[in-house]
């Protein structure tokens, strides 16, 4: 039985992903930490971290960026290993989170969706085949009308993954509208579409003369990063120091 705090456990990611658990033989949330709470939930709730003293196996945060330096200093105290599902972080704190995870397990991923993350290495071994044959490759992703960041953390994870397979060659081109020239072969175009209560949907194409493949993830509720949360929660209970994504969490699954 993996043993969850619920960092930011009134929010919605927060109460899907205490829905998914309660019906989880194998995970119990055994406390939650939200600014916010009315007592609904079956388990303790602390409104500030540092006050959190329930023993857990791992603690899983959706919260907000701003919460998140407290999250890892709480995490590296409690020697707690920590699942970051928050985004959005500034370069500072994506350098606290390397050297966090020198003293804890750590898994950070732009989307905790299994889908994606399968995705993610597909889409290596295709841009390998693909790029050096002439096809230019070109990503859009669209959101609900809340989300604030553009692109995509997803979406900026696609077009890294494959950057990667040509040691990062590859320039991210986000607005063409000043440009008056024709498309560089060495570049990934990432479009954003922001409208309605579109979940998440990220499609990566590779267009070549006459043949169009595209790759597509279509998330239909928020529910498939619950349970790719908590599916991370599982593995990384008691697991050494170090810095691990859902990749790993799909290798240990094969």
């Amino acid at each position: 039985m993996t043993r969850i705090i619920m960092h930011g456990c009134n929010g919605k990611m927060g109460q899907i992903i205490s829905d998914l658990v309660a019906g989880d033989s194998q995970a119990e949330i055994v406390a939650g930490v939200d600014a916010i709470d009315d007592g609904h939930n079956p388990y303790p709730v602390f409104k500030d971290i540092d006050s959190c003293d329930v023993e857990a196996d791992c603690l899983i945060d959706f919260s907000v960026s701003a919460a998140v330096d407290k999250v890892l200093d709480y995490c590296r105290a409690k020697k707690l290993p920590c699942v970051l599902c928050t985004t959005g972080l500034s370069e500072e704190q994506l350098q606290k989170v390397k050297e966090t995870s020198k003293s804890i397990a750590v898994l950070k991923s732009a989307n905790m969706s299994l889908g994606i993350n399968l995705l993610l290495k597909l889409l290596k071994e295709a841009a390998g085949v693909l790029a050096p044959a002439g096809f230019d490759m070109e990503i859009v992703e669209k959101h609900h009308n809340l989300k604030v960041d553009a692109p995509s953390g997803t979406a900026l994870a696609l077009a890294d993954s494959i950057n990667e397979e040509f040691d990062n060659e590859y320039e991210y081109v986000y607005d063409r509208s000043s440009r008056r020239e024709k498309r560089p072969k060495k570049e990934i175009g990432i479009s954003a579409v922001r409208g309605g209560t579109i979940v998440g949907d990220h499609d990566v194409i590779f267009a070549g003369a006459d043949e169009v493949i595209t790759f597509s993830h279509t998330a239909y509720s928020k529910a498939v990063f619950g349970k790719g949360a908590v599916q991370a929660a599982k593995f990384l209970a008691g697991k050494p120091a170090g810095m691990y994504d859902m990749s790993d969490v799909i290798d240990a699954q094969i």
